[in-house]
């Protein structure tokens, strides 16, 4: 491991273009550890573009460098493309996968089934998220943390392990939130940009979600539902489905929680929770998809009853 990082430190001084980007539906480590990254190789004096297929959630729009964020990729060659928190070098998205004028590219992860295909690859499934790896790598570095810098890194780590309530929040992750602290990071405003400034058409979403739930598995499993219907009556997005899939996890004896989101009239994304009894990255990798022991996510072809009677009958088997 430190063999690695020591190369990607040396890629990084001997480097100045570079690209980063991250998966497909970004989240907070996804957001957090890339535009950490970014600001790091900024400051100490490299030409950086960040590229995300998709939009940044508005619930991170306060995080520094989110408005340095591109949606397309320019015709012109980087020396290096750092990719991270990806799982699979897909989820990056058709374009970036197109793309050829890199001269390296260094994937940094902790998805325990994450593909190497960087011509480094820092992936330790130990690491509580991927911002934990971006710590290590300025570490080694020898960088000094702004306040800029350890925001974004913080939200990476508070943001993959639930506030520290998750089976991931290890030693290391309560140190490097510690250390983004005394830099200046002011944990209350972060927890109220998170988690108390939420719109009403989210609640209005989750009201219409909720009696949806279904405790199956004689109570080892559960799982709520959002509609394409719902969207429409309540005018929110996919984005605010975030957390959604914790309600049915926290029911006593639940093991397992499932959460189906309707994209297409015949196409549905499934989310798996465990509370560490149940590998659920098994259920997942089953339906083509990828994911850790604790959290992972598919994309299911079928009416939405039919992706249902996939998951169950696969999850009989497992259970």
């Amino acid at each position: 491991m430190m063999g690695t990082l020591q190369k990607i430190v040396e890629e990084i001084g001997n480097n100045h273009s570079f690209l980063l980007t991250s998966h497909e539906g970004p989240d907070g480590d996804a957001v957090g550890s890339t535009l950490a990254l970014a600001s790091l190789l900024r400051k100490t004096g490299k030409e950086v573009y960040v590229y995300f297929r998709d939009p940044i959630p508005e619930l991170y729009s306060f995080l520094p460098g989110v408005d340095a964020v591109f949606a397309t990729i320019p015709d012109r060659d980087f020396d290096v493309a750092f990719v991270l928190d990806i799982g699979e070098v897909r989820r990056a998205g058709e374009e970036f996968c197109r793309f050829g004028r890199i001269g390296k590219t260094i994937n940094v992860d902790h998805h325990l089934a994450c593909e190497s295909f960087g011509t480094h690859n820092l992936i330790d499934p130990s690491a509580a998220a991927t911002g934990v790896l971006v710590f290590r790598i300025a570490s080694v570095l020898g960088y000094c943390f702004d306040i800029e810098t350890a925001l974004c890194l913080y939200v990476a780590i508070i943001t993959d392990t639930g506030s520290f309530r998750y089976s991931n929040a290890n030693r290391e992750a309560f140190v490097i939130a510690g250390e983004m602290i005394e830099c200046g990071v002011n944990a209350w405003d972060v927890a109220e940009q998170l988690y108390e400034n939420q719109p009403r058409k989210r609640l209005e979403l989750l009201a219409r979600c909720l009696p949806t739930l279904e405790v199956i598995k004689g109570g080892m499993a559960a799982a709520v539902t959002v509609t394409l219907d719902m969207y429409a009556d309540t005018g929110a997005d996919a984005e605010l489905t975030d957390g959604f899939v914790n309600y049915p996890r926290s029911i006593k004896g639940v093991e397992v929680a499932i959460f189906f989101r309707q994209i297409e009239e015949r196409r549905v994304k499934v989310g798996f929770r465990s509370k560490g009894k149940v590998n659920v990255a098994i259920f997942s990798a089953a339906l083509g998809g990828g994911g850790h022991h604790n959290a992972a996510g598919c994309t299911v072809d079928g009416t939405l009853d039919e992706v249902k009677a996939k998951v169950y009958s696969l999850m009989d088997e497992v259970l």
